[in-house]
């Protein structure tokens, strides 16, 4: 999938998408998790993923010309580390899903958000303005409203009181 100039803001829909499925994600994984061990569903998850993406890049013809040497050693490293941050990720995605409620969970996950930012400023100089700081902020503490239920929030609210005393 190629962003023609004339289409430069496809990415937002691209984005979109990313979100809706990755929501279908959470819900399949919560109601297929009730009897599958969650480091088992990961796997299967992977390896139905690599094959669907397989026929998928091969029936696009993404595979055409292409050999194991075209990637560069520093490519090849920078795939494989993020295959296994991704391999990690989702499996302590279904060992929460597993035993939390999904939009907790979610929540959660989504403040890979945060983590990002913080790691896109630091590697990549990705500027931190003060707009993508308040956003940051807001994200935590929606992640907090979402997540904690009736008197684990009333407990937090009383230790951040404390800690500002």
């Amino acid at each position: 999938m190629n962003i023609k100039p004339e289409n430069k803001n496809m990415w937002i829909v691209y984005a979109f998408l990313s979100a809706f499925t990755a929501a279908l994600v959470a819900i399949f994984a919560k109601l297929g998790l009730r009897e599958v061990d969650p480091t088992l569903a990961t796997t299967l998850r992977s390896i139905i993923m690599a094959a669907f993406l397989l026929v998928l890049a091969w029936g696009l013809g993404k595979f055409h010309n292409f050999t194991v040497i075209d990637l560069s050693g520093k490519e090849w490293g920078l795939l494989v580390l993020a295959g296994i941050a991704g391999a990690l990720s989702w499996l302590f995605y279904f060992l929460a899903l597993r035993d939390g409620m999904v939009s907790a969970v979610v929540a959660i996950d989504r403040l890979s958000i945060v983590f990002v930012i913080i790691l896109a400023s630091v590697f990549l100089s990705e500027m931190l303005t003060w707009r993508t700081f308040a956003g940051a902020v807001l994200m935590v503490c929606g992640a907090i409203l979402i997540s904690l239920k009736g008197d684990d929030f009333a407990q937090l609210w009383a230790d951040l009181l404390r800690l500002i005393k």
